[in-house]
């Protein structure tokens, strides 16, 4: 079995989302921010860490300036986005990860710890919780510095 250490080095780094999937109670499948959501995570050597995923396809605001955009648009952009940071720590004897959230853009998350299962399926990384919403999985493929995203193509 994998040591704490030896986990940390694989998970450490920049993660470039794969795929977000809800697995549903009736067996279907679906996908939150749909099937083309682009996303990161970020794992530092210092135990922090950060995730963003958005729709890739959100319409832009009508003005440049994000503090004139309506309440329409501002409704929209959040629920078009999900994000949090904060710090982590690893128990590699359950094969857990758990986000220590000190800040999200859905403030109830504020202050929580969110555990994921992860699990490594060669390059990638596969993390997975029952959450109140739903049960997730989420695969991310590590950025290694040459690697673009799906942004940049």
């Amino acid at each position: 079995m994998p040591t704490a250490p030896d986990v940390l080095r694989r998970l450490v780094g920049t993660w470039h989302l794969v795929e977000w999937a809800a697995h549903n109670p009736d067996g279907s499948i679906s996908y939150p921010l749909g099937r083309d959501v682009v996303g990161q995570i970020m794992y530092g050597n210092d135990g922090r860490m950060s995730v963003q995923l958005m729709r890739a396809d959100q319409p832009r605001f009508a003005d440049d300036y994000w503090g004139r955009a309506t309440s329409a648009e501002k409704a929209e952009a959040w629920g078009n986005y999900f994000g949090y940071f904060g710090t982590y720590a690893i128990d590699a004897h359950a094969e857990v990860v758990t986000h220590r959230l000190e800040g999200s853009w859905f403030p109830n998350l504020v202050g929580t710890e969110q555990m994921r299962h992860y699990q490594f399926d060669g390059d990638q990384l596969v993390l997975s919780a029952g959450t109140p919403w739903g049960k997730f999985r989420i695969v991310w493929d590590k950025l290694n510095g040459t690697r673009r995203s799906k942004a940049d193509t």
